[in-house]
Parts: structure tokens; sequence; C-alpha cells
């Protein structure tokens, strides 16, 4: 086998905590649903055994999981055309993690930077499966033979080591088994901004509700957050150099752009010298008639949270039926006794 004969796929996974916020909606689930309606093999993962790397309250846990399959769906990502699945119900992504665990070396988990972040200076008392987490992404995406892993820059260096096991574990066996998978980071507003700080990232953490746009908000609390976004008193520039040092209207720019999908140039060509008192309800506008419907639909979904499961059952079982077989050839390259009659 060669890397030319690897069927393209796409996966990519959302860790289920809670409060999917605008820049989840532009950094992935939009692009996850163009990547569906390109025509390609798609599966999209609630990473909840991701989640588990940090204490998490079960009830809370299991809420945001069914959130998060709604939020999928309500972005266009359909259950027939993609395969939609809670990582949890998929035992072979524990399976061919503990492979990359024995692939993986020390030194390459330590350089690690999320790593750092996550457990400051308090290391000594994070989780063995927050040092490992890497190794676990890597199985998410190589127990499937995905090619195309769309991901946030926060995530790059994971897909990285990721690309690293898939080579190493080739090369320890003689073989081109893994695909080494590509990142997909496009799009204009792949990091979408804090309305109250444009120098820090949108988040669901962030102590002021006024600092992101909620997928569960109402149009009415959409616009007044856009009409309350920190600006700056100059005008929109003509040109996007003009940006540069204007991080808020640089986001709010960003964020009209990707809604509409538009390139910076064409929106400040659109609206060059437009003050803010004039650009706001515009972009409040805007991102109602895109971010409402979604907010409605996932609501309509979660008075129905059997039907979700049923999905998410269903696609674990779609999902196992690619990653079984996998599993089983990676167990036999290693001489696995029994590989392959399991």
């Amino acid at each position: 086998m060669t890397e030319a004969a690897f069927t393209p796929r796409v996966f990519s996974g959302i860790q289920p905590s809670g409060n999917l916020h605008l820049g989840n909606y532009l950094g992935a689930l939009k692009r996850f649903a163009e990547a569906q309606d390109k025509g390609l093999e798609t599966l999209y993962c609630m990473v909840d055994l991701h989640a588990v790397t940090v204490w998490q309250d079960p009830a809370a846990l299991r809420h945001a999981t069914r959130e998060l399959a709604a939020g999928f769906i309500a972005s266009g990502l359909d259950p027939a055309r993609s395969i939609l699945f809670n990582q949890s119900q998929v035992a072979e992504h524990t399976q061919m993690a503990w492979v990359f665990n024995c692939v993986t070396r020390m030194g390459w988990m330590q350089r690690m930077t999320q790593f750092k972040d996550k457990a400051g200076k308090n290391a000594q008392n994070a989780s063995l499966g927050l040092f490992a987490y890497p190794a676990l992404m890597a199985a998410d995406i190589l127990t499937y033979h995905a090619t195309h892993v769309p991901v946030g820059e926060d995530q790059k260096q994971h897909l990285e080591l990721t690309r690293d096991i898939a080579m190493k574990f080739n090369h320890d066996y003689g073989v081109d088994f893994f695909p080494v998978p590509e990142p997909v980071i496009e799009g204009t507003a792949t990091r979408v901004m804090s309305l109250r700080d444009g120098a820090s990232k949108m988040s669901k953490s962030d102590p002021s509700d006024m600092s992101r746009i909620n997928l569960t908000d109402d149009a009415d609390t959409i616009a007044k957050k856009i009409r309350k976004a920190k600006t700056d008193p100059a005008p929109l520039p003509s040109e996007i150099v003009g940006l540069a040092d204007r991080p808020e209207a640089r986001n709010l720019v960003n964020i009209y752009a990707a809604l509409t999908d538009q390139s910076v140039d064409q929106v400040l060509r659109e609206c060059g010298a437009m003050p803010f008192s004039a650009f706001k309800p515009r972009l409040a506008d805007l991102a109602v008639e895109k971010l409402a419907p979604i907010s409605a639909e996932m609501a309509r979904l979660m008075q129905d949270v059997a039907e979700i499961d049923r999905i998410l059952a269903d696609g674990a079982r779609r999902a196992r039926a690619l990653a079984a077989p996998i599993l089983r050839q990676t167990y036999d390259i290693m001489g696995m006794v029994g590989a392959r009659e399991v």
C-alpha cells in the first residue's frame, strides 16, 4: 500500500465542554459542513474521552455531549452523509492509543506546549491522561486512516505529532500502513477573538458572557453583543494594512468576512471608511441571519435527547465498521497472535 492508495477521508473532533460559541462555529463547525458538502468521506467526533483528562461532572458531560451533537447537526452536518459519534462508544480509539503510547517518545510529549499551558506550575498533579492526550488524538485520526484533519492553530502541534507517530510506526515495521494526515487550516476567521479584547481568543471560560456569542444565544442577545463589542473611534480602513494595530476592528471585519465567505480585502472594499456606528448594525443583522437559525435548531433538537442518542449510537456503529479492520491490521503488523481472526 502506498499513500496514493488512501481514500480521502476527513476526521475531526471537538471536546464536549459546553457553551459552543461563534469561534467554534467559524473555526470548526462551518468548515466541517463545507467538507461534507464537497462529497468527501467525513467523520466528526464528540471527543468525550479527551474531556475527562480533567474532572467532569457526569450529568454536565452528558448534557454537553448531546448539546455538541445538536450543534453539529444544526450547523449543517447531516448524520446520513457524515458519521457523527462520541468517542467513548468506539473502543478502538483507546486500543489504538495504547499502540501509539508505545510508539511515541517521551521527548516528543514533553515538547507539547498545550500540556504545559494546561498543567501550569502544578504539572506533577496533572493527570497522566492530560499528558498522553496527543497519543489519543493520533489514535482518533489514524484509526480511520484519515488523510485530512481540520484543526485550529492551537491543535496544529498535536497534528504534527500525529504525523510523526504515523511515520515512525511505518518506519519501525517497514510498512506504508498509516497515511500521514494533512492539516486543513483555512478560512478568514479560523481564530475568532473576544468581543471585549481583540488580543484574546474567544473562549467559553471568559468570565464575561459579553465576550462571546454563544450558539445558544437568541437573536436579540446576538445583536446586543455585536452592538456592544469593543471597537476604536476611527472608521474602517479601505485596505487591510490599516487593521494592523487595531485588533478589535480586525476581529469584527474577520467575523463579517467569514460569515459572508468573503476575503478581508473584499469586505474593506465594500465597507471601507464606514464608521462603526454603521458597520456594527450591519454585522449584527448578518450574525442574526446566520446564527439565530442554528440556535433555534439546537433548542429543538435538545427537546428529544433520545433521538440524539440514537444518532450517536448509529454513528458509532458505522465508525467501528471502519476502525475495527484497521486496528486488526495494526495488531497483525505488530505480531499480535490471533489478530487476523479477531
